[in-house]
C-alpha cells in the first residue's frame, strides 16, 4: 500500500463521538484514497482491499488541505468583492456620467446635422420652386410673344388679302397686268412663315432635376425594403441556362442547358434572361437585387413585346428598343438601350442594386444602397407596361424582399 502520512491518526478530541465507520469493513475511516476520491479504512488499503496499491493520504491531512484551499478561496473572493465594490463605487458613476454626457452630445449632433439637412432641403425646395416658377413665366412670356406676333401676322395677311381682293375687283385686265403691287404684296405674304413647333413654347421639365433631391428621394424609397415590390420571376420565361430557386427570387447561371426546362413561347431559348411575373403601367415602383456574387449580369426593365427566341440582338437585353438595362461585365459597367451603350464610371462594384421606376416622371433610376449613390438616371417616354427583367452569366443574382 502506498500511503502518505501513514500511521495511527490522532485520537478523537475529548468529548467527540466515534467517527464514521467503513460500510464494507466496519472499521474507522482514517484514510483518503486519492485514486477513487473517497474515505477508506485500514482494511480497504490492506491485503485484498479494493484500494490496495492506491495513493492514500491520512484523512486529517486531506481535511487540512481542503481547509487551506477554502481559506485561499475565501481570500480570493474577498479580494474579488473588494475589486467589484471599488468598480461599482469609483468606475460606474464615471461611466454613467460619461454616458449621459455622450448621449446629450449625440442628440445635439443628430439635431444639428438633421437641422442642416432640413435647411438644405428647404433651400433646395425654394430654389427648385423658383426655377419652376421662372420656367413657367418664361414659357408664358414666350407664348404671349407668339400670340402678339401671330396676331400681327394675321392682321398683315388680312390686309394683303384685302388689297389683293380690291385689285381683283376694281382693276380691268390691262390695269391688272400693269399693277406691280400684286408682286410686292405676294412677296410680302410669302415672307410670313407658317407656325412651327418650338421648344421655347414648352415647359422644360429639366428645371426640376436636382442631384440632391434625386439622391434623397432614392434613399427614402430604397432605404427601407418595406417600400419595395414583391418581385418574382416568371418561371415560364426563364432561360434554360438559368436555374430558378423555389421562391422564384434567385437565378443561377448554368453553362449547359437544363433538361428540365420545357420550351414555350414565353421562354428565352438562347440568352440567359428572365422576366418578372408582374408589369407596371403607372406610379412609382422599386425593387432591390443582390448582385455581389456575379461578375456578369443585367438588371432593368423591358416591354412585354421583347422577343424571346434566337441568338440575335432582338432578344438580347439592351440591344433592342424593348429593353433598358444596367449591366456589369467584369469591371465594366454600362447602361444600354436599343444598341446604345453608355459606359458608367463606378468607384466600386455594388453588392446590391436598387431599381426605381417612376412612370409619372418617365424616369428609370439605378441606385447603390450601401453608399447612397445614384448610379444612373434615364429619362424616356416608355411606350407601354414594363416588366422587371434580369440576366446573369456568372454565378447568381437574387431579388431582395
Amino acid at each position: 500500500m502506498s500511503a502518505e502520512g501513514a500511521g495511527p491518526g490522532p485520537g478523537p478530541e475529548p468529548g467527540a463521538g466515534p467517527g464514521p465507520l467503513c460500510p464494507e469493513h466496519g472499521q474507522a475511516l482514517n484514510g483518503f484514497c486519492c485514486s477513487e476520491r473517497r474515505l477508506v479504512c485500514a482494511a480497504c488499503t490492506g491485503l485484498g482491499g479494493r484500494c490496495r496499491g492506491h495513493r492514500i493520504r491520512r484523512a486529517e491531512k486531506r481535511a487540512e488541505e481542503l481547509r487551506n484551499k477554502i481559506v485561499d478561496q475565501c481570500e480570493r473572493l474577498q479580494l474579488q468583492s473588494a475589486t467589484i465594490t471599488k468598480y461599482v463605487a469609483d468606475v460606474l458613476p464615471g461611466k454613467n456620467q460619461r454616458a449621459v454626457s455622450m448621449a446629450s452630445a449625440a442628440r445635439e449632433l443628430v439635431i444639428q446635422r438633421l437641422g442642416l439637412v432640413r435647411s438644405l432641403c428647404e433651400s433646395e425646395e425654394q430654389r427648385l420652386l423658383e426655377q419652376v416658377h421662372g420656367e413657367e413665366e418664361r414659357a408664358h412670356q414666350s407664348i404671349l410673344t407668339q400670340r402678339v406676333h401671330w396676331a400681327e401676322a394675321l392682321q398683315k395677311l388680312d390686309a394683303i388679302r384685302g388689297s389683293l381682293v380690291d385689285m381683283l375687283t376694281h382693276l380691268d385686265d390691262l390695269q391688272l397686268i400693269k399693277e406691280q403691287e400684286i408682286f410686292e404684296r405676294t412677296e410680302e405674304a410669302e415672307g410670313i412663315l407658317d407656325p412651327k413647333e418650338s421648344e421655347k413654347l414648352n415647359f422644360n421639365e429639366k428645371c426640376t432635376r436636382s442631384p440632391l433631391l434625386t439622391q434623397l428621394w432614392a434613399t427614402a424609397i430604397l432605404g427601407s425594403l418595406s417600400g419595395t415590390e414583391d418581385v418574382r420571376m416568371d418561371e415560364r420565361t426563364v432561360s434554360p441556362f438559368l436555374q430558378l430557386s423555389d421562391d422564384r427570387r434567385t437565378l443561377t447561371f448554368s453553362a449547359k442547358k437544363l433538361k428540365a426546362c420545357a420550351d414555350g413561347p414565353e421562354r428565352f431559348d438562347h440568352w440567359p434572361n428572365a422576366l418578372a411575373d408582374m408589369s407596371f403601367q403607372a406610379g412609382l415602383h422599386a425593387w432591390m437585387v443582390n448582385v455581389q456574387n456575379s461578375c456578369a449580369y443585367k438588371v432593368g426593365v423591358a416591354l412585354g413585346q421583347l422577343p424571346r427566341k434566337g441568338s440575335g440582338s432582338d432578344s438580347r437585353l439592351g440591344c433592342n428598343a424593348f429593353s433598358w438595362v444596367f449591366s456589369r461585365y467584369g469591371q465594366e459597367f454600362r447602361f444600354s438601350h436599343d444598341g446604345q451603350h453608355e459606359p458608367l464610371a463606378l468607384l466600386r462594384c455594388p453588392a446590391q442594386l436598387g431599381v426605381l421606376l417612376d412612370l409619372q416622371a418617365q424616369e428609370l433610376l439605378f441606385y447603390e444602397p450601401a453608399s447612397g449613390t445614384v448610379l444612373h438616371i434615364h429619362h424616356a417616354s416608355f411606350p407601354g407596361p414594363l416588366f422587371p427583367v434580369f440576366a446573369v452569366a456568372d454565378q447568381t443574382i437574387s431579388i431582395i424582399h
